[in-house]
């Protein structure tokens, strides 16, 4: 008996999810809900709220595809904004109270782009990658940075210029746009990405041996 890797980002040219494939997005659905409520989902700072949510992004996006990605970033987004809205999150929620349609650009398209780019990513990896192990801590790092960079991107074109993001700024020394994103993300991407790499890449490739490898004679 022989055993071949057939992810389901290899087999979703089919077009329909299978049982197995809602099964795993319902489970990955449910952890992001349960962890946006945990500070294992946000850990709460003065500045950036320190987040793990990309993991189960990059999860479902590396075993079931962009599409999957998408759908669990819009979750990931939909969790950010309503801390905005309720005050979970005292950063967000200054973001929120000065302009609520470029909070709502900032917590949720993001997080749709950066599951789904995390899936066509981890696709591309996968075709390079021979012994099919090395792009999946590929695909959980990318989740992680891009999530970082669209996110910030955003803060910057929408919020550079307001007064709070400006006293930041000053805080920091009056550091031009690039600067301040190194300064300011600092810890969390210290954090986040390892940490995504890591656990994303280990998790993924284990469930995908354990769920969707196929047994060859």
């Amino acid at each position: 008996m022989s055993e071949t890797a057939n992810t389901q980002a290899e087999t979703g040219k089919k077009g329909k999810m299978s049982a197995r494939e809602l099964t795993t997005l319902g489970l990955l659905t449910g952890v992001l809900l349960l962890m946006s409520v945990t500070p294992l989902g946000y850990f709460h700072t003065f500045g950036l709220d320190i987040s793990l949510m990309m993991v189960p992004v990059a999860i479902g996006a590396m075993l079931m595809g962009p599409k999957a990605g998408a759908w669990l970033g819009l979750i990931f987004g939909a969790t950010s904004f309503y801390q905005a809205v309720t005050g979970s999150s005292a950063f967000s929620t200054m973001l929120f109270n000065i302009n609520p349609i470029y909070a709502f650009l900032l917590c949720i398209p993001t997080r749709v782009l950066m599951g789904f780019l995390t899936g066509v990513i981890f696709k591309a990896a996968q075709k390079v990658d021979k012994k099919k192990t090395v792009c999946y801590f590929v695909g959980g790092f990318f989740a992680a940075f891009l999530n970082t960079l669209f996110f910030m991107g955003v803060l910057l074109i929408c919020y550079w210029n307001t007064e709070f993001i400006q006293g930041i700024n000053e805080t920091l020394g009056g550091l031009n746009p690039l600067m301040f994103v190194v300064a300011f993300v600092g810890v969390n991407g210290a954090l986040e990405m390892p940490s995504s790499c890591i656990v994303g890449g280990i998790v993924s490739k284990a469930v995908n041996r354990a769920l969707y490898t196929k047994k060859e004679a």
